[in-house]
């Protein structure tokens, strides 16, 4: 990672020891139904959204709202358990603001998950979509403010996803790879809006990742991302969108994305 962080402004004057003297070697987010993975790791501390002031909170279900260190094979973790949303009246900035407090604790890499809906009649919902690149459909960044301009060529980092996919491949895990759509809902697209995405070349589609994935570039971490395929999106199927279809399929998916993660985090170092 480069230095970056170090540089960061004083946005959270008080951060609890615990998560403050904690290095983890990997922090990841956990979105929708996704929680379920930290119940595969073997737990030390958590620490409440709420006690960190500067930090957002969200009023979503499925969204606990803490961090967690932890570790899974011996790997020090942080587990970012929920996140706020565009939707919920959040700016960009706001709602990457647990990343940049992430970045402090100075972790090799990012990972993050997400629940989406897939476009790609060749991505049935159940299985996992790791992210090659993402459409920003929102208009907004969490870089506003300034001349903030950095490259977003390779935004998922390229050796990451070597990592993963190698690790895919070993389980038997069918891993798609991807791009995902962000919009700002939180109202689901109309059919129209997804045959637009279609044409724009997006394979899955959902409210959240990408202002996290630009602001971890920007402070120089290196990123993968997963969505968990939870439904068909609209007029790809004639089945209605409903959030508890969302929640029911990330947790049955979450063991899944456990047993890659597991494989691949003893190779993940500096990178």
């Amino acid at each position: 990672m480069t230095s970056s962080a170090a540089a960061l402004p004083e946005e959270f004057p008080k951060i609890p020891a615990l998560l403050a003297e904690f290095r983890p070697r990997v922090a990841l987010v956990l979105g929708s139904g996704l929680g379920g993975f930290a119940d595969a790791c073997d737990r030390l501390f958590e620490v409440p959204y709420a006690d960190i002031l500067g930090l957002p909170l969200s009023k979503v279900p499925g969204h606990a709202g803490k961090f967690v260190g932890a570790t899974l094979g011996g790997i020090p973790l942080l587990l970012a358990m929920g996140r706020v949303h565009f939707y919920e009246g959040h700016t960009a900035r706001t709602i990457a603001a647990s990343v940049r407090l992430m970045a402090k604790l100075r972790p090799s890499a990012l990972i993050l998950t997400n629940a989406a809906g897939t476009l790609n009649r060749d991505f049935a919902p159940g299985g996992w979509l790791m992210l090659k690149d993402h459409l920003n459909l929102t208009g907004a960044s969490p870089l506003t403010g300034g001349a903030n301009f950095f490259d977003m060529t390779e935004v998922y980092t390229p050796e990451l996803r070597g990592i993963f996919r190698q690790e895919a491949s070993v389980q038997g895990l069918h891993l798609h790879e991807g791009v995902y759509a962000c919009v700002p809902g939180p109202q689901y697209e109309t059919p129209a809006e997804v045959r637009m995405m279609q044409v724009l070349g997006a394979d899955v589609v959902g409210m959240s990742t990408v202002f996290e994935a630009i602001q971890a570039r920007a402070l120089g971490l290196q990123v993968a991302a997963f969505s968990c395929l939870t439904n068909w999106a609209a007029g790809v199927s004639s089945a209605p969108l409903s959030h508890a279809e969302v929640m029911e399929v990330g947790q049955q998916a979450a063991a899944q994305l456990c047993t890659l993660l597991q494989g691949a985090l003893e190779k993940i170092e500096e990178i």
